[in-house]
């Protein structure tokens, strides 16, 4: 997870993850979303799927960025937003 507040104007934080198979991506998707509906939170806007390799959920302040492992090297998000602060990292 990013704190982006300083870099980036349209949200606060990204949360970048990965799965090793389509169907983990959407397992992951699953949970976030399941997560998210739990605590009453909306999700503003949603794209991608496993088959792109990149799902994106926009809560607004928090975006969500889930990628097959070969997609998340090829944008290198972690790099692109290297001047943001890293929050958590989970391997």
């Amino acid at each position: 997870m990013l704190d982006t507040r300083s870099c980036c104007s349209f949200a606060d934080y990204f949360v970048i993850c990965s799965g090793e198979s389509g169907r983990q991506i959407n397992a992951i998707r699953d949970a976030v979303s399941e997560q998210l509906e739990k605590s009453g939170t909306a999700t503003l806007h949603k794209e991608g799927n496993a088959d792109s390799g990149w799902i994106l959920l926009d809560l607004g302040d928090v975006v969500v960025h889930i990628f097959s492992s070969d997609i998340r090297e090829y944008y290198s998000l972690d790099k692109l937003w290297s001047n943001a602060p890293l929050v958590l990292r989970v391997q």
